[in-house]
């Protein structure tokens, strides 16, 4: 039995003339959490439809925990957990005949972990979820998840629907009962901020196919924003605009992404200013490494940074 829950080899898709990957491998290892980021159209989704079997990919192969992902076993399935689409089709059951009912096709399944996430509605538990709000709805589906206690838990957009107080709930939740080392998750979440909670490992995705695995810490404390004024650009405004719009490319090999502001323009890199500054000397603008000013980011700000905001 294979301890890698995710192997991706040489994986390959596209739409039409739309491409999504190209020569994509990856592996997830057991034990740690990841979170998957990029921005609306890099293929986030396309990829976990890919894990699940509901797309063959072009080319390559995604495995897991040694199975083809369109052609996983039984007794390979049970051990995957999967929130896709926030889908509950059993919306008329009550909370406790929904628990009842789920807990029929899982061998491990932990009702505990169900009613600890469900309990905080204070709702009782002949509540009928079709009367629930769509945040109550979320918190049901989410416990389901858990209390089936997979070794793989796949969370495609788990924060659809949670207001901030419950996002944190699950967050922390999440962490208390699946971080033991034997649990693996995958998580996509538009609210980017959450994922510093708790991820150990981030896989950024970006258009065209290329794609990235670090450790969340590392990626942070290597990854570098550096301010310039605007009033230092000179002549060389008009090109570093058209490189923060993605219409000239990138001078140098140190650059990540250029942002423009009203006011002053913004240089990502894993590098230092000084070699922002060699890459800079090739449009012609010659600067002291002094001129630029290391912002401090967050989590959100360094996602935005490194993916791009358009």
């Amino acid at each position: 039995m294979t301890s890698q829950p995710i192997s991706i080899e040489h994986l390959g898709h596209s739409y039409g003339g739309h491409l999504v990957y190209r020569d994509l491998s990856l592996t997830f290892e057991a034990g740690r959490i990841y979170g998957l980021l990029g921005k609306n159209g890099v293929g986030k989704t396309t990829l976990i439809k890919i894990l699940m079997g509901f797309l063959k990919p072009r080319s390559g192969v995604c495995r897991i925990f040694g199975d083809p992902a369109y052609a996983i076993r039984p007794q390979t399935r049970e051990r995957v957990g999967l929130l896709f689409e926030r889908h509950l089709a059993y919306d008329f059951f009550t909370i406790s005949q929904i628990e009842r009912f789920m807990a029929r096709f899982y061998p491990r399944w932990k009702a505990e972990r169900f009613y600890g996430l469900v309990d905080v509605l204070g709702l009782p538990q002949n509540h009928r979820i079709a009367h629930m709000s769509e945040g109550q709805r979320s918190q049901v589906v989410l416990g389901l998840m858990l209390a089936q206690d997979p070794e793989l838990l796949i969370l495609d957009d788990y924060s659809m629907g949670l207001d901030a107080g419950y996002r944190r709930l699950f967050v922390d939740y999440l962490r208390e009962n699946l971080h033991d080392g034997r649990h693996t998750v995958v998580l996509t979440s538009h609210v980017i901020q959450d994922m510093d909670r708790f991820v150990d490992e981030v896989v950024f995705l970006r258009r065209g196919g290329e794609a990235c695995m670090t450790g969340l810490a590392d990626f942070m404390e290597r990854f570098s924003c550096y301010r310039l004024d605007a009033t230092f650009a000179g002549t060389a405004e008009k090109v570093l605009r058209e490189m923060a719009m993605g219409r000239q490319a990138l001078p140098g090999k140190h650059l990540v992404n250029v942002e423009a502001h009203a006011d002053f323009y913004e240089f990502f890199t894993f590098h230092t200013a000084r070699d922002i500054v060699e890459d800079l000397a090739g449009l012609g603008l010659h600067l002291s490494p002094e001129a630029l000013q290391e912002s401090p980011m967050n989590m959100e700000d360094a996602f935005v940074g490194y993916t791009g905001r358009c």
